[in-house]
């Protein structure tokens, strides 16, 4: 887990915590917690953000949808 976190700058316990959630899948050896290349790579396509021109387009997010607070 320590190379999970150094890896996504983040701590341990938030890859346990990962791991606790369901989101990280990973499989208990007994003296720590193996996580597979490819687990790990889909843990991160699930959480990647899209390009903010792709949130557009697909209509996620409408330019007319802000208030106009102009004068």
């Amino acid at each position: 887990m320590k190379e999970i976190g150094d890896r996504l700058e983040v701590s341990e316990a938030t890859v346990r915590g990962w791991i606790k959630d369901g989101a990280l899948r990973a499989i208990d050896i007994g003296k720590g917690w193996r996580i597979a290349d490819r687990d790990l790579e889909d843990f991160l396509t699930r959480r990647e953000t899209r390009a903010r021109d792709e949130a557009f387009e697909d209509g996620a997010a409408a330019a007319d949808s802000t208030p106009d607070h102009g004068g």
